[in-house]
């Protein structure tokens, strides 16, 4: 069952998204979860007033969260989501999964930009990096994992910029705070680009049953992590919630609403379990805009 969760910044386009990965994406569908109050916003928020605040898009049983918001952050692709197209989801099929592949990589790619051309490459027979015409990058590859199955959405982490060559740590902090498990790990055997020998090639790690990648670039980049992109992880109780909040939040300047930036960059939402009961109280929303860390006896 997934238990971590991507979230998308959307500039005032969070229904618009929706429906545009609803159609690009294979198996999925869209709702829109939550609207903003017509009552009691802050004045940056009123253009948005009865507008959806988040909308939920579900591909293949995975849920990826749009929040609805400003001009405030924008995605990069320093984190993207890569999409897994596993013959064995195509009953062992390699042409039904790399027709899949294309068909979405045709969507996806419509209005956005090419970042790594779709083609044949060491790692894969058919790859592709591209960013949407909502700034959200996809990594598209014809895979078939060794091990446990991979899933067929994976948040995938590039430490660059302020951030480059500690994306072993990362994974070590992660695995720490989160019990990850560690699945492949691949290092650099020697000096590329701003990548020091000995750092991530490509790495991935489970949080329970969810996988996220993660890598050191290999390439000059002049952007990292933001709010643009950001993981949710739900907490069973405020036990819990104190002690990941405690364990992960680096940047107190950026504690608002449950959010926080872990010290390599990285955007968290950490939140109770069933933050969807308690935004369902009165004024819930005016009770969590006061908050930094989520307390859920304030709601």
């Amino acid at each position: 069952m997934q238990k971590l969760r991507v979230n998308l910044w959307m500039n005032g386009t969070g229904e618009e998204a929706g429906n545009f990965y609803a159609d690009a994406l294979p198996g999925s569908s869209m709702e829109v979860e939550s609207r903003y109050p017509t009552e009691g916003l802050l004045d940056f928020q009123q253009p948005l007033a009865g507008q959806a605040l988040t909308v939920a898009v579900y591909v293949r049983g995975q849920r990826i969260t749009l929040v609805n918001a400003g001009p405030d952050f924008t995605p990069n692709p320093s984190i993207s989501l890569m999409l897994n197209f596993d013959p064995a989801d195509y009953e062992g099929s390699v042409d039904g999964a790399r027709a899949d592949l294309d068909a979405t990589w045709a969507k996806l790619s419509a209005g956005g930009q090419v970042l790594m051309e779709l083609g044949e490459y060491p790692y894969s027979p058919r790859y592709g990096w591209v960013q949407d015409k909502y700034n959200v990058s996809w990594q598209l590859i014809l895979s078939g994992p060794e091990g446990d199955p991979r899933p067929f959405v994976m948040p995938s982490l590039l430490f660059g910029g302020a951030a480059q060559n500690r994306a072993a740590e990362a994974v070590a902090h992660y695995k720490e705070v989160f019990g990850a498990r560690e699945g492949m790990f691949v290092t650099y055997p020697e000096p590329t680009g701003p990548a020091a020998a000995g750092s991530v090639m490509f790495s991935d790690f489970a949080l329970d049953d969810d996988w996220v990648t993660a890598m050191d670039s290999g390439v000059e980049q002049d952007f990292s992590f933001t709010p643009g992109v950001s993981l949710e992880w739900p907490c069973d109780g405020q036990e819990e919630l104190d002690r990941v909040w405690d364990a992960m939040s680096a940047v107190p300047e950026a504690e608002q609403c449950g959010w926080l930036a872990d010290k390599f960059g990285v955007s968290w939402q950490i939140v109770p379990a069933n933050l969807g009961e308690l935004m369902s109280r009165p004024n819930a929303f005016e009770h969590m805009m006061g908050m930094k860390k989520l307390v859920i006896d304030e709601f």
